[in-house]
């Protein structure tokens, strides 16, 4: 019961922030006083960790709420254990109220930046920051510069290789298949023509002289009917 209590008294402890109003200097337009707000931003990070040691944070149906509870679970990794509140500070600010409240950690300390509407009856932000020393600053700062570079490096080298095969590519396109050997009972066949047009050339008178003895022969009287192709020496045995 504790518990629901707990949530329920977060979600609704913006109400009477008017009422709890006090004559210290604000604006003349906020109705919330200083102490009124300081008072809700440390009651409302005391409820964001009951609520949260409990694991009731998947019950609040309040997004901005929500929200803060994920962020505050998220950042006692690096906090360590919740040991409380010392303080905290108000600024007024575009018709909106910001809390920022000093919490003490077994690791590191953080603020909670609260943030409520000027009329104080609704939450418009809750986050939760992790202070770190500055060490650890310049730590991280470097680590996000080396990740940062070798990135990059890392990418240009991508980069490098990829441009470098644009040029294989054209290779591969320009290949021509390897011509056909001729085959060798063609080859005979164009050697054997030239070697017969060679001899034709060489005894054009004598080729004239057998298509009329062939002719004549015939008794046809031309030498339209034939034609001598190749002139041979008989082997008489």
């Amino acid at each position: 019961m504790k518990k629901w209590l707990a949530i329920l008294g977060m979600i609704t402890c913006l109400i009477g922030l008017t009422a709890c109003g006090s004559s210290e200097a604000v604006p003349s337009d906020y109705p919330v006083s200083e102490s009124a707000a300081i008072e809700t931003g440390m009651y409302t990070v005391d409820n964001i960790w009951q609520i949260v040691n409990a694991g009731l944070e998947e019950n609040v149906d309040n997004e901005v709420i929500y929200n803060g509870l994920i962020g505050f679970k998220s950042s006692l990794e690096e906090m360590g254990n919740y040991i409380g509140t010392d303080g905290a500070t108000v600024e007024y600010k575009d018709d909106e109220i910001i809390v920022n409240v000093n919490v003490l950690g077994e690791k590191r300390d953080a603020v909670v930046e609260v943030i409520i509407n000027k009329d104080g009856t609704e939450y418009i932000g809750i986050t939760t920051n992790v202070q770190y020393t500055m060490a650890e600053q310049m730590q991280k700062a470097a680590l996000n510069t080396l990740l940062g570079m070798g990135t990059v490096f890392v990418i240009l080298i991508l980069i490098s290789l990829i441009i470098s095969l644009f040029g294989l590519i054209p290779k591969l396109f320009d290949k021509k298949k390897a011509p056909e050997p001729v085959k060798a009972e063609n080859t005979d066949k164009v050697v054997e023509q030239i070697a017969e047009a060679e001899e034709l050339n060489d005894d054009l008178e004598l080729v004239a002289v057998i298509s009329a003895a062939v002719a004549a022969y015939e008794g046809s009287g031309s030498t339209d009917g034939f034609v001598v192709r190749s002139i041979r020496k008989a082997h008489k045995k």
